[in-house]
């Protein structure tokens, strides 16, 4: 066993109390279908610290009905933790004391990234059933662009299941 023995009560807390966040880029994205969205939102929560070569980050993709809730809990009262909350922490399989995990609500998705509830800006209703046609590589070009604004450089792994899946093999496609 190498480092330091890791002790039963750090690993069951976690990382403790989150918050999801929010970034809106105004000048939003060309979709695949030629479709532009602006402004745009993407709701992301964080954990464990960006090094200083800014390349120790991991993203987390979720699956269709998954959110940016990966780990942790938002108040202390929350009986239920993040979707992955075993994988994420001190310790754990992705180790919030070697690594940055992120891990973003997908494009469309109805947790505070730009989706069909959002409010179309030129009507100031829900886009609904107006919202444009995304695809995998759309989700994923807004989540290469929220890791530039949070200066990751590089990442160490991308990791997800079902639609997560789908992300991290086009991460490998779009951006080697």
């Amino acid at each position: 066993m190498t480092g330091a023995p890791l002790t039963v009560e750090r690993h069951l807390e976690g990382v403790g109390l989150v918050h999801t966040r929010s970034v809106t880029f105004p000048e939003g994205l060309t979709l695949s279908c030629g479709a532009t969205l602006a402004p745009l939102a993407v709701a992301y929560e964080t954990y464990g610290e960006l090094n200083a070569a800014r390349d120790n980050a991991i993203l987390i993709c979720h699956a269709l009905t998954g959110d940016a809730h990966a780990a942790g809990r938002h108040t202390p009262e929350d009986k239920a933790p993040g979707w992955w909350d075993p994988l994420i922490g001190p310790g754990r399989a992705f180790d919030t004391e070697r690594y940055y995990v992120i891990c973003s609500n997908i494009l469309g998705g109805c947790a505070g990234s730009t989706g069909p509830a959002s409010l179309h800006p030129a009507t100031g209703r829900p886009y609904g059933r107006s919202f444009p046609v995304i695809t995998v590589a759309d989700m994923v070009k807004l989540q290469h662009r929220l890791l530039a604004e949070l200066g990751v450089r590089r990442l160490v792994a991308v990791a997800g299941g079902s639609l997560g899946g789908l992300q991290a093999l086009e991460w490998g496609r779009a951006y080697p």
